[in-house]
């Protein structure tokens, strides 16, 4: 393993701290981050409670979802999720998938969510709604298999994130830090459409609005870093000062 790795690694552990902190992540989810000497590699926690990884706990996996080294330790069964996106899309180089309570509504009723504000423009006029009943019928409702992770990816299609009925959802970003922000700022936007729509109705940015909008900037991203390291530094957790690539 590289320095570079060993850096990256660290900043995917310290990640799930942030993505547990900010109840994104509770007992399951997990993420992922792409080698970056390796684009059909990726690495990945053993299958653990989010808020007890640690370095020593990551493996790297091919993108068929097999560890690169032999390994007795118990893996994630939904670690197809990652290696499928990764192969359909070379532009990410992280995926969370968690079942946060704040977009679970979107995944079990009738509501469609959209980008409501800035923060969460990324989000688009419309997040998909993966079933996986439209291909594979009734399911344990664990993507456990290469057919529904590669069904998962194409709803997500060039999205930064996708809904799975009855289940949670996966966001993806261009590195590690973007990939939380997304987590988080997904989450801020549902509660807000929710609380709108408890109201009478929310208001969704227009297509041009979200267009002017865009992706999150470096600088928002890593005000958002610094300010979820920090908050973590006055809960008395160990982090390592990162900046973002």
């Amino acid at each position: 393993m590289t320095r570079q790795t060993r850096d990256l690694v660290d900043t995917l552990v310290l990640a799930h701290r942030i993505l547990v902190n900010e109840g994104v992540l509770d007992a399951f989810g997990h993420a992922s981050v792409r080698d970056p000497d390796r684009p059909d590699v990726f690495w990945l926690g053993r299958a653990l409670p989010p808020s007890r990884l640690g370095a020593s706990d990551v493996l790297a996996f091919d993108l068929d979802s097999s560890p690169l080294e032999k390994t007795d330790t118990a893996i994630y069964s939904e670690r197809f999720i990652h290696s499928e996106i990764y192969r359909a899309r070379p532009d990410v180089h992280a995926v969370c998938h968690h079942h946060a309570p704040s977009l679970m509504p979107f995944c079990v009723g009738q509501l469609e969510l959209s980008a409501v504000s800035q923060t969460g423009a990324f989000l688009g006029s419309k997040v998909t709604l993966w079933d996986s009943t439209d291909e594979f019928g009734p399911t344990r409702m664990l993507i456990d298999d290469p057919r529904q992770a590669a069904s998962l990816a194409r709803a997500l299609d060039t999205q930064s994130l996708v809904l799975m009925r009855g289940h949670g959802t996966v966001v993806v970003g261009r590195s590690i830090e973007d990939m939380v922000f997304k987590a988080v700022y997904a989450c801020r936007d549902a509660d807000a459409y929710r609380a709108a729509a408890a109201f009478g109705a929310a208001s969704p940015l227009s297509p041009a609005e979200i267009a002017l909008c865009g992706e999150p900037g470096v600088p928002a991203i890593q005000r958002g870093w610094e300010h979820w390291t920090a908050t973590l530094a006055t809960h008395g957790d160990t982090i390592k000062s990162e900046r973002v690539r």
